[in-house]
């Protein structure tokens, strides 16, 4: 019947519609579906018992998944950076360590990006403390300025595909349901399921190609228009400083043995993401009361070398089988380890109760957290409305009839997201077109990383294009009053345009994506 397809189509219209509009999006999400499988219920062509499956499939995928709890852990970690002031830290030091160089800030603008984007991951942070230290300093220093305020919206942007990122834990639940379901419909009723982890370790070598292509950009820039990002200089005519390697250590030491801890460990196979995003949070609250003045400090640093070494120590023996074996020196060494560590996070979380800081990190956190997970419960709901009408099928008869094959139809979906993305964010685009469309292209033998990773950086540029860009609005609320909103957005263009050249890349060349997942974890797809 031609008729429950006209109100799949007209129901993914209305979603779009009622998004672009600016209702909020899991009611959105919901209240369509709901609308228009009363609808089409009452033209007796949707099933209402299938509406029966909801809490199941909530409780199914919301509330029993294991994998999701890094969402929250993540965003805690995230926030708790966020007021430990790292990144201010790494932007002087950095800016000190390439300012004599021509485009330098710049520079230092993208590698202080990619160090957050691996320790934090919250783009509002990132671009919202670049905003407040980098601009200013960048605009008395002649930069031109559509230059400065690009370069700091598009590394505020590397959390989004740079690991760990909350958009690839989303797209590995989507990814991971929809390559069940399109194996399931060629036999194979057990299949592997895609973790994690695998996107994690995927999308690590394209997000350091884009970040490599933005400090390209930024270099050939400033050879060819030198006016545009000149070098800085001290007053006292050089940029050297006695007190800078001492200061760079101290400031890039600590993100970055954290961002070896956590991605090292679930790179490794050492723990779950959810695993590794508990030793994350814990590290940043120690890292923020770190920041706080405060007596027995010392056991700060020892909890922090603690965590390290179990986890060393949980890679070379088998901490698990300690119950079978009996306590070994090993074992007694992890209690000790332990011991410490637990006694460091109830001094951390002391100082960081009576600077107030902890009550407003775990306010932020059940804000967000909530926000994903009211949206993940109106997506099931629309899922299941969007096949009960047969919206699937549909799907799939258009994408497979297009001329050209595989590379057509992931060519038409890449260009379908890339202008959603000038009107929607990540998250309601992750929720509606991913489960719609990826099932259809993984049954025609697409790896399911490669196309979670291309999904991931095409949604990346849901942040920078204009006119809802999330990053253009973060950058906005903190610019001087003469940095108009227009410069802003041309400043973005050329940056848009590097995205699309790494996705490119990333097209012609699939192994970038899915050669490291293989090569440290075997994963085949």
């Amino acid at each position: 019947m031609i008729l429950p397809e006209y109100l799949a189509i007209g129901l993914f219209a209305l979603t779009i519609l009622s998004l672009m509009a600016g209702y909020p999006v899991a009611f959105t999400l919901a209240g369509s579906a709901l609308f228009m499988g009363a609808l089409g219920w009452m033209l007796g062509v949707f099933d209402p018992s299938l509406l029966g499956a909801i809490p199941s499939r909530i409780f199914g995928v919301a509330m029993w998944n294991e994998t999701l709890l890094a969402v929250p852990l993540f965003i805690f970690m995230g926030i708790m950076l966020e007021k430990s002031r790292v990144a201010e830290e790494l932007l002087n030091a950095m800016g000190r360590l390439f300012g004599s160089l021509r485009g330098g800030l710049g520079i230092s603008v993208f590698i202080v990006g990619a160090l957050l984007a691996a320790s934090t991951g919250i783009v509002g942070a990132a671009v919202v403390t670049m905003g407040l230290m980098s601009l200013p300093t960048m605009l008395k220093k002649g930069y031109d300025p559509r230059l400065a305020t690009g370069s700091i919206c598009a590394a505020g942007t590397l959390g989004q595909i740079i690991p760990p990122s909350i958009v690839l834990i989303i797209l590995a639940e989507q990814i991971s349901n929809a390559y069940v379901a399109a194996q399931s419909l060629k036999g194979n009723w057990s299949p592997e399921p895609v973790s994690v982890g695998d996107l994690f370790a995927g999308a690590l070598i394209p997000g350091l190609i884009l970040v490599g292509l933005y400090i390209s950009y930024q270099v050939i820039i400033a050879f060819l228009k030198p006016e545009s990002s000149p070098a800085i200089l001290e007053e006292d005519g050089t940029a050297a400083d006695e007190n800078l390697i001492p200061s760079l250590l101290r400031s890039l030491l600590p993100p970055v043995i954290l961002i070896i801890a956590v991605l090292g460990s679930i790179l490794l196979g050492i723990a779950t993401p959810t695993e590794a995003a508990s030793v994350g949070a814990i590290g940043a609250i120690l890292l923020a009361a770190l920041r706080i003045d405060g007596p027995a400090t010392a056991l700060l640093y020892v909890a922090g070398a603690s965590i390290v070494l179990v986890l060393f120590l949980a890679n070379i023996t088998d901490l698990k089988g300690i119950a079978t074996e009996g306590i070994n020196f090993a074992a007694a060494l992890a209690f000790l380890l332990l011991a410490l560590a637990v006694a460091g996070l109830a001094l951390a979380l002391f100082r960081l109760l009576q600077d107030n800081i902890l009550k407003e990190v775990c306010q932020s956190t059940m804000e967000m957290t909530a926000m994903v997970f009211v949206i993940l419960i109106g997506a099931t709901i629309f899922s299941l409305v969007f096949r009960g009408l047969g919206g699937d099928e549909l799907v799939y008869r258009l994408l497979s009839d297009l001329p050209g094959g595989r590379f057509a139809a992931l060519l038409v979906v890449m260009g379908i997201i890339f202008v959603l993305g000038f009107f929607l964010d990540f998250v309601e685009i992750a929720f509606v077109v991913v489960p719609v469309v990826a099932p259809v292209l993984l049954l025609m033998d697409i790896s399911p990383i490669w196309l979670g990773i291309m999904i991931a950086l095409n949604l990346q540029t849901s942040f920078l294009t204009p006119p809802f860009g999330f990053a253009l609005f973060y950058l906005r609320g903190v610019a001087p009053p003469e940095v108009s909103t227009g410069v802003i957005y041309r400043g973005v263009i050329p940056f848009v345009l590097l995205q699309l050249v790494a996705l490119s890349l990333l097209a012609a060349f699939p192994a970038l994506a899915t050669w490291l997942p293989y090569y440290l974890n075997g994963a085949s797809y």
